[in-house]
Parts: structure tokens; sequence; C-alpha cells
């Protein structure tokens, strides 16, 4: 068909990021909590990265960084703003924008993120959050229930005023305060009339000392969500990340970066086999669940082998109301997100179909599908053309918007 992609069809960024403004909770959070309460302070010591493994806050003499809690930002005790805002920057990691003014406009301001979609071919992009964590479970480091509260219900307030700049172009999805189940019952009731479009929450709550997905204590999340045809959003990295993981000192910096936030992805899995094997998926059927940022080439693999393991392993005489397949429930309720891929992407499009994968680009993360001197990645105009090119019509109408356009109302 003639013409490019992204002029013929409305593409929906599945995963972008808003990266978060320095007064976001100190201008909307009681001062009772004094400097407890997430809020920037410019770091003036010593680097604090590992320079064999990577590990460590990233913090550099110069930065802004996050701090919250009994943080105080002296030690570098805290998270860059630079880290999350990287698109078009012109180092690799553990490289970053010492302050948000060195980076793009874009991955702040509401305005400025409405140009660069233009610029990059895109629709409307999906937002999910940064220092509160991918799931939110940062925000227990508090260690004051109210405040913890009042801070998820100040990033979804923010969210919804940073999206009234184009809402139907900037798609807002509510974080939880998934320790507090009650509550976050109700804020789901309210973000809805507010115009979130789906649920950000965690798949390992265990890992936070919570029951697992499936256990009871959950229902009432499960019930209203479907209730209100909010979908949940598994991110990566949405579990306890306190403490590092897999690092091998001899293997160098870079490449444990590159190891580790690809055995993030392999995580997501836990999240699709545990609400196919917990039930979640037979108990509410009209439910939908997105493994977002992880990929979509390992979902045939873990299927067929789920599959092979239910079969051979007597899930049917233990759980005999099972009506469905890991296949089928997969098919049915869950997706998964893509941005990278091109011969993994293609085979699970031919494996399961076209109804279950959306199209990101993880904007502005480290390696997000934006140009910069840093980064091998192309305009997501040509990405798309790239990868995605020679598949039919009616699979890149699906996959770059329909499907997106279903889960979250956008239509």
């Amino acid at each position: 068909m003639a013409g490019r992609i992204t002029d013929r069809i409305k593409v929906i960024d599945a995963d972008t990021h808003v990266v978060e403004p320095a007064d976001l909770w100190t201008s909307r959070v009681s001062k009772k909590w004094g400097d407890k309460v997430p809020h920037v302070v410019h770091y003036t010591g010593q680097d604090t990265v590992d320079a064999v493994n990577g590990s460590g806050t990233l913090a550099r003499p110069g930065d802004d960084i996050w701090v919250m809690g009994d943080q105080t930002g002296k030690d570098g005790d805290g998270q860059p703003v630079g880290v999350v805002a990287m698109a078009g920057w012109k180092e690799v990691m553990p490289g970053h924008p010492p302050t948000l003014a060195d980076a793009d406009p874009a991955c702040y301001d509401a305005k400025a993120r409405i140009e660069r979609m233009d610029q990059y071919g895109l629709y409307a992009h999906v937002l999910y959050p940064n220092v509160g964590g991918f799931g939110a479970g940062r925000f227990l480091s508090l260690g004051e229930p109210e405040l913890m509260l009042e801070c998820v219900r100040a990033y979804n307030d923010f969210l919804v005023d940073f999206c009234s700049e184009s809402p139907k172009r900037l798609v807002p999805l509510m974080a939880t305060a998934f320790w507090d189940v009650d509550w976050t019952q109700k804020e789901i009731e309210r973000c809805a009339k507010l115009g979130h479009r789906g649920i950000l929450f965690t798949h390992l709550p265990e890992s936070f000392g919570q029951p697992f997905l499936g256990d009871p204590h959950w229902t009432p999340l499960w019930e209203t969500a479907q209730d209100l045809g909010m979908s949940i959003n598994f991110h990566i990295g949405n579990g306890n990340m306190v403490g590092s993981r897999h690092f091998n000192p001899a293997n160098g910096r870079q490449i444990n970066y590159a190891k580790n936030t690809s055995t993030l992805f392999m995580d997501n899995a836990l999240g699709v086999m545990e609400v196919i094997g917990s039930g979640l998926c037979h108990r509410y059927p009209n439910l939908n669940f997105v493994s977002v940022e992880s990929g979509v080439g390992w979902i045939p693999f873990i299927l067929e082998s789920l599959g092979w393991q239910w079969d051979n392993s007597g899930v049917h005489e233990e759980h005999p109301e099972f009506d469905l397949s890991p296949r089928e429930y997969f098919l049915r309720q869950i997706y998964g997100c893509f941005w990278f891929e091109k011969d993994s992407a293609r085979a699970a499009l031919e494996q399961l179909g076209d109804n279950n994968f959306l199209f990101e680009t993880d904007f502005p993360h480290p390696t997000s599908v934006a140009p910069g001197p840093n980064s091998r990645s192309m305009n997501p105009i040509d990405h798309i053309e790239d990868r995605l090119g020679d598949l039919p019509e009616s699979t890149l109408q699906k996959v770059l918007h329909d499907n997106a356009a279903r889960i979250y109302h956008l239509d």
C-alpha cells in the first residue's frame, strides 16, 4: 500500500513514561510531612556508580536527584532525575542528563510531548510513571501509611492534569496503593471517573509481603476493575527491586546493564503464568491483563511450555473448573507489548495471531525508540517501516491501533 504506515494508521504507543516534575508531590501533598515527601535535591558529592557492575544509585556530581522518606541525597541515596529522561541524550547509561533542563522537554512538558509525537508519527501515548516505581512499590519506603496514600493520589491527579493538554492523545493509567485494598478500590472508582484508562499493578505483590495475585484478598480489586472495564497493566520491574541481581563483575558494566534489563522481560512471564494458573482469567473472563515493556517473542514458548506441563501434570484433575487451555486464556484476555523486536515479534504474530499484541516505544527511557547521539534506533516512523512494513495491512491496523484502542477505550 502506498504511503508511510504512520500516515495511514493512527499509531497508539502503548508504553511511554512521563518524567515527573520536581514539584509534583511538594505542591500536592500536605506540608506536615516535611522532607519525607518525594522531592528533588541537587547532589554535589562523589560519583556513586560502581565502575564494575553498574550498581549504586547512579548519582554524579551536579545531578538533581529524587529523595523520599528517610533519604537525604547527601550520599547520593536517591534516583537521578535524568536516568529516565534519556531520549536523544549524548551518552549511554550510566551517563544521563544531570537535570531536567538538560533533557528533552518532551519528557516532562505535555505541549512539547505532543510536538515530539507529531515528529515521531505517533497519534497517542499511554503513560507510565518513574519515581514511585513501575508498580508504585517505592512509596512503601515512606513508612507513613497516610503519606503513602497521599502520594499515590497526588500522582494520579497530576497525570490527569498532564493529559488535559490533549485528552484524546495522552492516555493516563492510574497508580495503586496495592498494600491497602479498600483504599485502592475506592481510588479505582475515583480515577475511572477522572478519565484514567487502566490500572498499573504489580504482578509480584508477594515480593512486598502481600498475598499472591490469585489470593481472595484481591477480589474487590479484580471485581471493580472488571466492572469498570479497566485493564490490569504489569510493567516490567514492578516487584521489589531492592538489591542487585545477577551481577557478575567480570562481565563489565555495560554487559551487566544489558543482561539485567533483559532479565526483567522474563520476570513478566511469571505474571502471565500466574494470572492463568491462579484462575484469575477463569474467574474474571472480561478482565484484561497487559504485559508492558516485556517484549513478546517469549510468549509463544511460555504458553506452549505451560500447556504441555498443564496437560501432563494433573492440572485437569486438580482444577476441573478450568475449561480453557493456557493458550486459550491468553488469547481471550492477555496482551503483550513490543518495540525493538523484528523476527521474534513476527514469530509471535504467526503463532498466536494479531489480536493480542501492542506496539510501544518506551519513550524516553534509555533504550527507547528515540534517535539521538547515543542510540542506534531510528525515528519511530522509519522504525515501524523497517520492523513491520511488509506485514498485512489488517495486522498493522490491529497491532498499531485497534488492540490498544479496544483495551484503553480510546475510540
